[in-house]
């Protein structure tokens, strides 16, 4: 005989789901949740809404797939991924079926559960099954024995953090490559072109990854203070109008950032007070610390044509690509710095070892020059032993000096006509070390070159505006030097003098403050790595008159 019970389920399974508020369920669970079960009814409304108002699909379904009751997220999925989920609950029926009624289950058994990921179009999905809980049967009672076979269904859209976890792993590739110094580059690159290299890497992820429109990385001169501009993008002169400090107030967002250690995310910068004007059509920006361990080194700020192009993401984007940015270039500073250091080791020991045997050899020539030569011949042999003896310790020096030297002056020295597209010319020399200034100074002095001399690179800015009009026709100068760097002294002459030569000169390729790369965009002329040959330096500078 069927009962009045058994009949409203089965007019509920033919009927399907009904609507209700906050959700869809079977009439005859309506009826179990709003007669039977002793629950005030606006609380129940209460929960319901709630459940839709989560932003996540919430249901209940049979083992077999068909879903009992479901929020408003649940229930308006489309039909392929209704049938999906109904296929997962009777996967779910395998791997974990109900125990036999008669079977009690132990002390502290969990409840089984699974979970899955599912795709519809660009959006993705985790579902959850869980059995619905014996605590819960055993409190609210007979009202739910019913449904104590029945699956908890949670649906979460995990795409923006899908999404989110895609542009991470691109950057992770990213900073991967960037870290990437293979034997070869190493070895057949000096350090500019290393760097050059590292700046088309980081510009063209950065540009895939942030989707900006300028870009510029700059970089803590501890001796003065300055963030330096070494990489940019996009950027027209004027970018580098502000001398920008590490500071909170005053020195825009770039200081704020370097000062605070905080990334920055500016979405109006007609709005924001701490925005400095760089680049004419910038709507909004994104700053963010280049930092080793617990030290800031410099800053990476891109800006776009857009009002608020950059939110929270962005945010978390540049600071992992910027740590990897940071290990790079701190990674580039340190193979240059432990070149400079093991060439100067090395040029130490071999003068060591080459020591003794030189003065055995000069003991020998006392000897011989005191008791056995007589004959002019034999004296005018020693005298060309002494020469060479000489030479020798003199080329080792200069080999040994490391950037206090040159390579080749002896020959150099030795030419005393003037050169034709040398002789002339006004040139500057600006090196702190004097032994540097004199060597270039007398080579190019000896071809017909007048030559001017300064140490330091203030003086060298000086020499250049007091020149005014007639100005110099080359400028030869060492890259770190007390008052300016080398870029400072190329952006001077170029400023006052734009179509002027400039040579810029570095110790093993050290380049402190990225000044090789700064020029290099707006039209270096060359770059000699000291100790270099004289030789070298007359051919660009004759190279260089030429053009």
């Amino acid at each position: 005989m069927v009962t009045k019970e058994q009949e409203q389920a089965n007019e509920g399974e033919r009927t399907g789901a009904s609507d209700r508020p906050g959700g869809r369920v079977s009439p005859s669970h309506s009826q179990d949740m709003g007669l039977e079960v002793e629950i005030d009814a606006s609380l129940a409304t209460l929960a319901l809404s709630l459940l839709s108002a989560i932003g996540e699909g919430v249901g209940l379904a049979t083992r077999a797939g068909r879903i009992v009751w479901a929020n408003d997220m649940l229930a308006s999925l489309p039909s392929g991924m209704r049938e999906r989920i109904a296929t997962q609950c009777r996967q779910f029926e395998k791997d974990h079926p109900l125990p036999p009624k008669d079977v009690s289950l132990p002390a502290g058994w969990l409840l089984p559960r699974s979970e899955a990921t599912m795709a519809e179009g660009d959006k993705y999905f985790e579902l959850t099954l869980t059995p619905v809980s014996p605590i819960t049967i055993q409190a609210i009672g007979p009202a739910v024995s019913r449904w104590a076979d029945c699956l908890v269904v949670l649906l979460r859209d995990v795409s923006s953090a899908r999404r989110l976890q895609h542009r991470i792993d691109a950057i992770d590739q990213a900073g991967s490559e960037l870290m990437r110094f293979e034997a070869d580059v190493v070895r057949k690159y000096n350090a500019v072109e290393r760097l050059k290299l590292l700046e088309d890497k980081i510009v063209r992820f950065a540009r895939d990854l942030l989707h900006f429109d300028h870009f510029a990385i700059r970089i803590l001169d501890e001796r003065t203070g300055r963030l330096e501009l070494v990489i940019g993008y996009g950027i027209g002169s004027d970018y580098d109008a502000f001398v920008i400090r590490p500071g909170l107030e005053g020195h825009g967002i770039t200081g704020y950032v370097a000062a605070s250690g905080r990334s920055y995310v500016c979405e109006d910068t007609a709005a924001d007070p701490l925005y400095l004007p760089g680049v004419v059509d910038a709507k909004s920006s994104l700053t963010v610390p280049l930092r080793i361990h617990d030290r800031v080194i410099g800053v990476m700020n891109v800006e776009s044509q857009r009002a608020k192009a950059f939110g929270e993401e962005e945010r978390q984007l540049g600071e992992i690509f910027a740590r990897y940015v940071a290990i790079s270039l701190h990674m580039l500073d340190l193979l240059v710095v432990e070149r400079s250091t093991v060439n100067q080791a090395v040029g130490g020991r071999v003068e060591n070892e080459l020591r003794e045997p030189l003065e055995d050899i000069a003991h020998e020539i006392d000897i011989l020059e005191h008791q056995h030569a007589k004959d002019p011949e034999d004296i005018a042999h020693l005298e060309r032993i002494k020469k060479d003896l000489a030479s020798i310790r003199s080329r080792l020096q200069q080999c040994t000096a490391g950037p206090a030297g040159l390579l080749g002056v002896e020959q150099a020295m030795h030419v005393s006509d003037q050169d034709p597209v040398i002789a002339g010319k006004r040139i500057l020399i600006a090196d702190d070390e004097q032994r540097i200034r004199a060597i270039i100074s007398g080579v190019l002095e000896r071809r017909g070159a007048t030559v001017v001399c300064v140490e330091t690179g203030s003086d060298a800015i000086a020499q250049i505006v007091r020149a005014g009009q007639r100005g110099f026709d080359m400028i030869v100068s060492d890259i770190r030097m007390d008052g300016a760097n080398g870029y400072e002294v190329f952006a001077a002459a170029r400023k006052e003098h734009p179509g002027v030569k400039v040579i810029l000169m570095t110790g093993f390729g050290y380049d402190p403050h990225h000044s090789i790369v700064r020029a290099s965009q707006e039209g270096l002329q060359s770059v000699l790595f000291k100790p270099f040959q004289v030789e070298r330096l007359i051919d660009e500078v004759r190279k260089a008159m030429t053009k």
